[in-house]
């Protein structure tokens, strides 16, 4: 096999891996489809099932990083604003890669009144298409999207935000509106 060749295999090998990465961002969850099931441990290493939640409302809200600015402000406006609407019968579950050590200590350090879910595996991530590759530059690591996703009680995906920004928040009051509204 001459250079040419070999070059040529390479470049066709590649094209198919950036298509086949393409193809998984386009199976991002989208509304009006059921949210996939999973199964996480929360920051008390007790075991978290999403269906569990059936005829609740969820929202879950996938976040980077314990202890980052960026995600310390976000589950604390969750804990402030979304979540005084637990007379609605929303279960909140924020999600992150996070181990459930880490999780235990951001959840206690800011007296968040919800559980966080540990996606060590990066299973539900990728299942949600809400995940950043070398995230911060660092090859190898993959973190969670800040997203949005609320469920309705048979849950459905009745709204999805997503940004590939990490310094972009949730639009909370747009979170607030569709909860309200689920009601």
């Amino acid at each position: 096999m001459g250079l040419k060749q070999f070059l040529g295999i390479n470049f066709f090998h590649e094209s198919i891996n950036q298509a086949l990465r393409e193809f998984d961002l386009l199976k991002m969850i989208e509304i009006g489809i059921k949210a996939p099931d999973f199964t996480l441990v929360n920051q008390d290493m007790k075991k978290v099932t999403l269906s569990d939640y059936k005829g609740q409302s969820v929202v879950l809200a996938f976040y980077p990083g314990a202890f980052t600015g960026g995600c310390t402000k976000e589950m604390c406006t969750i804990r402030d604003e979304i979540a005084e609407l637990e007379d609605l019968n929303v279960q909140i579950l924020g999600i992150s890669v996070n181990d459930p050590f880490s999780n235990k200590a951001f959840h206690e350090e800011n007296v968040l009144n919800f559980q966080l879910l540990c996606d060590y595996t990066r299973e539900v991530v990728k299942k949600y298409g809400v995940y950043h590759e070398d995230f911060a530059g660092l090859k190898g690591y993959t973190a969670a999207k800040r997203s949005v996703f609320i469920l309705d009680s048979d849950g459905v995906v009745q709204y999805r935000w997503v940004t590939e920004d990490p310094r972009v928040m949730p639009p909370y009051e747009e979170i607030k509106q569709t909860l309200a509204d689920l009601t």
